[in-house]
């Protein structure tokens, strides 16, 4: 039978992290380099010159533990607007990344391997949602006069994204994992309430439920930025050990001290002699 003290959780963290545009999501992640994770991003926001300055500041000899790989589909503006130019193609490629981390010379082997030493990072969960429908507008079956449901397309891209959730949060995802998302404030029946956006709004509010963590990047009055791990009136936040957790940390410090919390420190690399 097993043990409750020897569940997965006890190993990996699976975090969502919230927070409006500017509320220092991305270089929040600068502390965790400077602990020991090695960081492997899934960038979709084209936004990590900020990690790139604060661990050149704290811990430059540290970069080389952080690799990243771009998904953006290229667009081009026409006389009807702007459109994507070519075949979307960042979606199915982070999906064959997600599977095995591998391009050119570089193999890094299967995420979902990677260990406790090492934090799979989505950067964000909304630009992903985004890439994800218009890799299946293409795929959405067209009437006579051209035109397509975009229900479907919408359907169709919410359990695609769904589906990633439960791969990555999975036991069988042994990898740490920090997905980001922006917020999205939607009228509930007891008011306004914050969620993570993703495709559409029906998947909004079921994404927090796959993580064993979910915090909150804020800016305080006077542009004091800070890692929120108690729930707010809009927005609700929970972490597996509620009572050796501080309420906030400080952005610059706060995500290496909530895995501190969490679990055992990743153990430095022997020099070879």
């Amino acid at each position: 039978m097993p043990s409750l003290a020897d569940h997965q959780s006890n190993e990996f963290t699976k975090m969502l992290i919230m927070g409006d545009p500017g509320s220092g999501k991305t270089g929040a992640l600068a502390s965790l380099v400077c602990a020991g994770y090695k960081l492997r991003i899934a960038d979709f926001d084209n936004g990590l010159e900020v990690l790139k300055q604060f661990v050149l500041k704290d811990c430059p000899s540290k970069i080389g533990n952080v690799e990243y790989r771009t998904f953006r589909d290229k667009r081009k503006a026409t006389s009807l607007g702007p459109t994507l130019d070519g075949s979307p193609r960042a979606f199915i490629d982070f999906i064959k990344m997600l599977d095995h981390w591998r391009y050119d010379d570089l193999d890094l082997g299967k995420p979902a391997e990677w260990g406790p030493d090492t934090i799979f990072v989505v950067d964000s969960l909304t630009m992903l949602s985004d890439s994800c429908f218009d890799w299946r507008v293409p795929l959405t079956p067209k009437g006579k006069s051209g035109d397509y449901d975009k229900r479907a397309t919408y359907f169709d891209s919410q359990n695609a994204i769904e589906e990633i959730l439960k791969i990555t949060t999975s036991e069988w995802f042994r990898t740490n994992l920090i997905v980001m998302a922006h917020v999205k404030y939607m009228e509930q029946t007891d008011g306004l309430k914050g969620y993570p956006i993703t495709v559409g709004s029906a998947l909004s509010p079921q994404v927090p439920m796959y993580f064993n963590t979910v915090a909150l990047c804020k800016t305080q009055p006077g542009g004091k930025r800070t890692i929120q791990t108690v729930a707010t009136s809009m927005i609700d936040l929970k972490n597996p050990k509620p009572f050796e957790m501080a309420p906030s940390y400080p952005i610059e410090t706060g995500l290496a001290d909530f895995f501190k919390v969490l679990r055992a420190q990743p153990k430095p690399a022997l020099r070879k002699v």
